[in-house]
């Protein structure tokens, strides 16, 4: 037998206090099908009444298998529970499932809000019990619990006893500032469990200001609450608050949490974590944390020669688990750190059949390091390192020459005489014995300029002429500038990430003291990657 943790996922509100995030209602609604996929409990969708965006959320939301839940504060002093138009609009989002914040930490309860001890317990209780008597599932978010404990322990458990007895299901304790020590966590949190609240009807909330969010809520865990409080990829005001991302397959993949829990989420839902955490990043149009745990583009990246060499043998000599199980996969990266293990490893898993001991190894790593010396990273770019790799094994496709290329931009009053830009390219190359010009420029659907390089994208993406078929329907979806060297000298590195119809996506680089240039050189890599991976048959020369 094992106990059953629920998982509330806060997202949609703690998330959206993030500085610089505002959801609109349509990817609050895409974000909370993909938690109600993952198997959360409890999907937080906003404050009703608190703005329009959130409001939207509620007389749209999806059907899902998790109880959303509606965000709101216990009445305020001097009404009734009934008469009190905030609570009045957070129980008119007609959710099963209400959480309410009050105070519980003595400071806050006299200095903030300015009112009596007594009347904020009476706030707290009467607020509970008028949401039960709806018919309504409540919970009670204790706002600075682990910091009025310290304080008061005694005000802050008779707080948190005016919920539970007034119905709460859930008393969460919020660690609201992210200052508390994990096992101080747990100390309390053992301690309110003695003092007679049952673990099963305690949550833990906790925000990341020590970067401890995750093992706070894990302590709280172990002392024996049953519901953690968090967000996707640790979204959340500040620091941040706890990563579901980190701790859903900790607690599915761990111990001693694995034999001892279990929660709503499924190992095959498991599957769908990295995914899930690239929707919000995607949405935020955010680049990924690399160093992410279990989700990251790093987290299976295994650089050093002598990893890469024990990896090839037996993963598990430098992996705690099966990158596959959270929906990632193992990276062996390029750079001048690398030994031949890496490299025929690395070979091997992009199709590439390199004997051991072969002269062209050698040469390759020589040209990387030669490479990278000029500013280039093979680290993320694995298609220009494959690229790089058959042309010193000889094995590169000459597929088409590039004879020239020219990029203009230009700034002109429109007819409404607003000044606006236009990018023009134009790229000739050589297929077999023919040249062809292709000249594109860069106006989106609404005739706002995309820029020089969307420009390029296109004019060399128009007409390739027998390859056309296969890449068709390549884009450009992420594209990624660094400066390597400042000053005057300064040298450019352009990362571009592209995708096909079929989901591939792949990443090239190019470097130069000309940003084009450099875009381009990751251009032109980009297409010549897809028609290696594809098989595109070379045109003979003339």
């Amino acid at each position: 037998m094992t106990d059953r943790l629920y998982l509330y996922d806060t997202t949609l509100r703690d998330g959206q206090q993030t500085q610089g995030v505002q959801f609109s209602t349509r990817e609050k609604i895409q974000i909370a099908e993909a938690l109600d996929a993952l198997g959360v409990d409890h999907i937080e969708g906003g404050w009703p009444g608190a703005n329009p965006t959130d409001s939207e959320f509620f007389e749209s939301r999806p059907e899902t298998r998790a109880t959303i839940t509606a965000f709101g504060m216990t009445k305020r002093a001097g009404r009734s529970a009934e008469n009190d138009d905030v609570l009045a609009a957070v129980l008119n989002a007609d959710t099963r499932s209400v959480c309410i914040v009050g105070k519980t930490h003595d400071f806050h309860v006299t200095t903030a809000l300015g009112i009596t001890l007594e009347e904020n317990l009476a706030n707290i209780r009467d607020s509970i019990a008028h949401i039960v008597a709806q018919g309504r599932e409540a919970l009670f978010d204790a706002e600075h619990f682990f910091d009025g404990w310290k304080a008061n322990p005694d005000y802050t458990l008779s707080a948190i006893r005016a919920a539970y007895d007034a119905g709460a299901r859930w008393i969460v304790l919020c660690d609201t500032n992210g200052g508390t020590m994990p096992d101080e966590v747990a100390v309390i949190t053992r301690a309110v469990v003695e003092a007679g609240i049952p673990g099963d009807r305690l949550g833990i909330h906790c925000h990341d200001d020590t970067g401890q969010a995750v093992a706070c809520s894990l302590a709280a865990v172990e002392a024996g609450a049953r519901q953690i409080q968090g967000t996707l990829n640790g979204l959340g005001e500040r620091c941040g608050n706890a990563n579901l991302t980190t701790l859903i397959p900790t607690l599915l993949l761990k111990e001693p949490y694995a034999s001892t829990l279990h929660t709503g989420v499924t190992f095959e839902a498991l599957r769908g974590l990295r995914q899930a955490s690239r929707l919000l990043d995607d949405i935020l149009n955010r680049v990924p944390s690399k160093q992410a745990p279990y989700v990251g583009a790093s987290a299976f990246a295994h650089k050093a020669g002598l990893h890469a060499s024990a990896i090839a043998k037996d993963p598990s000599t430098y992996e705690h688990i099966d990158p596959s199980v959270v929906g990632n996969s193992r990276i062996v990266p390029m750079s001048n750190q690398a030994g031949q293990s890496n490299l025929r490893e690395r070979l091997l898993r992009a199709g590439i059949e390199v004997e051991k001991g072969d002269p062209a190894l050698a040469r390759i790593l020589d040209r990387i390091k030669d490479q990278e010396s000029r500013g280039y990273s093979y680290d993320t770019a694995q298609a220009s390192f494959e690229l790089l790799a058959l042309d010193e094994l000889g094995r590169l496709p000459d597929f088409f020459e590039v004879k020239r290329y020219r990029v203009t931009v230009e700034r002109r009053r429109n007819k409404r005489g607003r000044m606006v830009s236009l990018s023009e390219a134009v790229v000739v190359v050589k297929i077999g014995g023919e040249k062809v010009m292709s000249v594109s420029e860069s106006a989106g659907p609404d005739g706002s300029d995309r820029g020089p390089v969307n420009a390029l994208s296109r004019a060399l993406g128009k007409d390739l002429g027998p390859y056309q078929s296969i890449i068709d329907d390549v884009h450009l979806v992420d594209f990624k500038v660094r400066i390597t060297d400042g000053g005057t000298d300064a040298v450019t590195r352009v990362i571009i990430d592209s995708e096909d119809g079929q989901g591939n996506r792949w990443s090239t680089v190019g470097v130069s003291a000309n940003i084009v240039d450099a875009s381009f050189d990751a251009l032109v890599d980009a297409i010549r990657w897809k028609l290696v991976r594809d098989n595109a048959e070379p045109v003979a020369r003339v």
